[in-house]
């Protein structure tokens, strides 16, 4: 007898049916939630290790975990792998902690900021809205298709590709690639 059986839905596979139907989204393969602050949800997300590694570098941990809110655009292990070789080593150096502080705050501003919120402001300024980031420097939120594109103050550009990953102290919204200040 050759009866097919109903295979259930993998743990996977259901998380990221609920992730989609608007539950705590799947980020580096981990559950984001709500309920913690952005440092305890990015240590857990295996696309942010080099990120969890630079915030502990720059001494922003107490900052990142404080009451907020927060809007970060937190670049992915990849992102950081296509910045020029041995840039994040020499960004790790205890004597570089200023210039990696401020690529990182660049990467922050004040408040809470969706998705929703950010193309409202896209809208209003007739396709481009500009963020004030915690360094004091400036970014450049436009829209490509669907999708949130930033512009660094060097002309870099860098794609949102997970939007809304709300914590108890602001959101993050996920980064394809590190933006750099003046």
């Amino acid at each position: 007898m050759n009866k097919k059986m109903a295979v259930p839905l993998s743990i996977v596979t259901l998380a990221a049916t609920l992730a989609v139907a608007g539950s705590d989204p799947m980020v580096g393969g981990h559950e984001m939630f709500p309920t913690k602050n952005i440092i305890q949800n990015a240590v857990n997300s295996d696309d942010h290790t080099t990120l969890v590694a630079a915030v502990k570098a720059a001494g922003l941990v107490d900052t990142l975990q404080g009451p907020g809110p927060f809007t970060v655009f937190a670049p992915t292990n990849d992102a950081f792998a296509k910045l020029p070789a041995g840039t994040v080593d020499t960004l790790l150096k205890p004597e570089n902690k200023d210039m990696l502080t401020k690529i990182l705050t660049y990467h922050v501003v004040a408040g809470r900021l969706s998705a929703a919120d950010l193309k409202k402001e896209i809208k209003a300024g007739n396709g481009e809205a500009s963020l004030k980031t915690v360094s004091g420097g400036t970014l450049t939120a436009t829209m490509q298709g669907n999708h949130i594109v930033l512009k660094d103050e060097k002309g870099g550009m860098s794609t949102v590709t997970i939007s809304n990953v709300n914590q108890s102290n602001g959101v993050i919204h996920v980064v394809d690639t590190v933006l750099l200040p003046n």
